[in-house]
């Protein structure tokens, strides 16, 4: 295989494997393109290389700098904005998990908290599978969350050496 089709293998597998993880399908993709270039791209390469229009391109590459996965770099004399993805695959993994968690899960939790307070019947068989659901499902997100918080602070080294841990 030459270097050109596993460039487009690769920015097609991290595309489904983005919109797995929650994040647009086209905004993986220009996150690969991004990540296996080894210069940063001005918003009409990245449109030229994905067949992609530049209103798709502008907010892909706006929601990628939101996300903290791409830099705007400007260069000396050029009116262009180039843009460039950090190579570092644990900084990513962090950043990802950081916005997920962020986005998705603290929501829940908040919403949880506000749940466990629900007032009613002790006897009343409705009520108590209720309460035990939500105390339940809070505790196991609080759970995720502090593993998270966890997995965000570790340096990777760590992180890889305590998972190997658990599993011999």
């Amino acid at each position: 295989m030459e270097l050109a089709e596993g460039k487009l293998k690769f920015i097609e597998a991290w595309g489904k494997l983005g919109s797995e993880w929650g994040i647009n399908r086209t905004m993986a993709q220009v996150h690969a393109l991004l990540l296996v270039s080894p210069e940063a791209l001005t918003t009409e390469e990245v449109m030229a290389e994905l067949s992609i229009s530049r209103g798709n391109a502008n907010m892909t590459l706006r929601d990628l700098i939101d996300w903290g996965l791409v830099e705007k770099l400007h260069k000396t004399g050029e009116r262009k904005e180039f843009f460039y993805a950090e190579k570092d695959t644990w900084a990513i993994a962090r950043r990802v998990a950081e916005e997920r968690k962020k986005r998705e899960l603290d929501p829940v939790i908040k919403i949880l908290a506000q749940l466990t307070e629900v007032k009613g019947d002790e006897k009343d068989p409705a009520y108590k599978t209720f309460k035990t659901s939500v105390n339940d499902i809070n505790k196991l997100a609080k759970n995720v969350s502090k593993t998270l918080d966890t997995m965000l602070k570790a340096e990777e080294s760590w992180f890889f050496g305590s998972i190997f841990k658990i599993f011999k």
